[in-house]
């Protein structure tokens, strides 16, 4: 995967190499050119969530973490995040293989959710596994019968829960899914 940056290239008015440093009106008849602020590089999530994150961002207040790295099913069949549900305290999103899967097990291979921690928030169950930037994770193994659920990768981070799961997923996919939202950062 590649992502294309784009940055602004300014200039600035020639300066006189002989003038005291802090001294820009060595030439009067050359304008000012005003600097621009610096460009703030704001993380760019796996492309699959740009057509939501505009309506997460709007409808709730938590942070948003999502994931640069999505495990799937292989490289060739496209991917689609769909809002299952988003509140002021949480988001639940379903990563399918169809642009309009509403969670149903042929379609539906993943999740990824946040939710706002309370008093009353279940603690944290199934093994240790570190993240990065010293965060443990939590990875719940996927259970399989007739068809398998989420193999699940929960962790708390600056109040809120979020969990990255993937149908009959590996420990070492949700560690790299989980670790690729922390370093992408909130949203």
């Amino acid at each position: 995967m590649s992502f294309l940056v784009l940055s602004a290239c300014t200039s600035s008015p020639p300066t006189d190499l002989n003038s005291p440093p802090g001294d820009t009106d060595t030439n009067p008849s050359i304008p000012s050119v005003p600097q621009n602020p610096p460009v703030s590089q704001a993380p760019i999530p796996n492309p699959i969530f740009e057509p939501i994150l505009p309506q997460i961002q709007q409808e709730t207040q938590i942070p948003i973490l999502l994931p640069d790295y999505i495990f799937g099913p292989d490289g060739a069949t496209p991917v689609y995040a769909i809002i299952e549900t988003v509140t002021p305290s949480q988001y639940q999103l379903i990563l399918g293989l169809t642009p309009d899967c509403n969670g149903g097990t042929a379609c539906r291979f993943g999740t990824v959710s946040g939710e706002e921690i309370s008093p009353s928030s279940p603690n944290l169950e199934g093994k240790p596994v570190p993240l990065d930037d010293g965060i443990t994770g939590y990875f719940m193994d996927a259970v399989c019968g007739a068809n398998c659920s989420d193999s699940t990768m929960t962790w708390d981070q600056n109040g809120t829960r979020y969990q990255m799961g993937i149908k009959a997923g590996k420990p070492e996919d949700l560690v790299k899914m989980a670790n690729s939202a922390i370093a992408s950062g909130t949203y």
